[in-house]
């Protein structure tokens, strides 16, 4: 069955970099459009970094933007969320989830298969 699960979180002081994982299984990697969403406490879900099937596009939204970095290995079925120069508001849960399509999308509504989260926390 599908499964995708997050790495990686943990406890970070402002300014500092921290890199998720997100181990998928149960399908064929490059097929899907991957994204990872956070969710704040008190906050609605919101859509951070998406790639494509390919790899060859991205969205990064405009809060992470120049500090977050999304890839894929597709070989070794995993996708990445660089965290660099974290700030206190990146605190959040983060969420692996898979889409129903390759192309590249980062509508929530779009993505079916969600993983368990991993927490992030920025604070000295």
């Amino acid at each position: 069955q599908v499964q995708l699960v997050e790495s990686g979180g943990g406890l970070a002081q402002p300014g500092a970099s921290l890199r998720l994982s997100c181990a998928a299984s149960g399908f064929p990697l490059d097929y899907y459009a991957i994204g990872w969403f956070r969710q704040a406490p008190g906050k609605e879900r919101e859509g951070v970094s998406c790639i494509s099937g390919s790899g060859g596009t991205t969205y990064v939204a405009n809060s992470v933007k120049g500090r977050f970095t999304i890839s894929r290995d597709n070989a070794k079925n995993t996708v990445y969320l660089q965290m660099n120069s974290l700030k206190p508001e990146d605190t959040a849960v983060y969420y692996c989830a898979r889409s129903r399509m390759y192309s590249l999308t980062c509508r929530e509504s779009d993505y079916n298969y969600w993983g368990q989260g991993t927490q992030v926390t920025v604070s000295s």
